[in-house]
């Protein structure tokens, strides 16, 4: 096949932007690699956002066919699976406000201490936390909370990106954060408990 002028090129063995340029060309092929290489990536990101596994399939379809339309636009001038991110969050973000999810109002304006890292605590040292406790409890946040707790310390935005996407001040992103960090603390404190009480009474058996 013919994607970025030669002839028999396998799509698996181009870059990220040859197929973007080839997709933009019409080449199906190309983009069924692209779809096949990133598809995992967006429905993971989507399904930490929303928290509802057909929810997140729905949006990973919709953002694909976004990304139909609008491949062309890529230029290589960021990583692509920087550039999906961003369309992803984007699209996730129009959905919430589609449903009128808004952040909590807050009077916190200033800044927030630093908290210490669970979740350095959970990649790192797997003993400490368990991810899928972690993931589960991340789940149960309100979507407020859970927005800006993944998009700024699991996906690694700024508070000044966040707060631009979402349409608040820095400040409130930085409450908002502070906030969901503590109910997950009280969250996976609570999951601890639990399971440390069940090993209790099984010991007792």
């Amino acid at each position: 096949m013919t994607t970025d002028g030669t002839n028999n090129v396998a799509p698996d063995s181009l870059s990220d932007y040859e197929l973007a340029q080839a997709s933009a060309r019409g080449d199906m092929q190309a983009f069924e690699t692209v779809y096949k290489r990133h598809h995992r990536r967006v429905y993971s990101l989507c399904l930490r956002m929303v928290a509802n596994a057909t929810e997140a399939e729905d949006l990973t379809q919709e953002v694909f066919i976004q990304l139909f339309r609008k491949i062309g636009s890529f230029r290589g001038e960021s990583a692509f699976t920087t550039w999906l991110h961003r369309l992803t969050v984007n699209h996730v973000l129009m959905h919430f406000r589609k449903r009128g999810v808004r952040l909590e109002k807050t009077t916190e304006e200033g800044e927030i201490g630093e908290i210490q890292d669970f979740l350095q605590a959970a990649t790192e040292r797997p003993r400490f936390v368990d991810r899928i406790a972690l993931d589960k409890a991340i789940s149960e946040l309100p979507p407020g909370y859970r927005t800006v707790f993944v998009l700024h310390d699991v996906e690694g935005f700024e508070h000044e990106e966040v707060a631009d996407m979402l349409g608040v001040s820095v400040g409130t992103s930085k409450s908002q954060l502070h906030k969901a960090r503590m109910r997950l603390r009280e969250l996976l404190t609570k999951k601890t408990d639990t399971k440390k009480e069940t090993k209790k009474k099984e010991k007792k058996k």
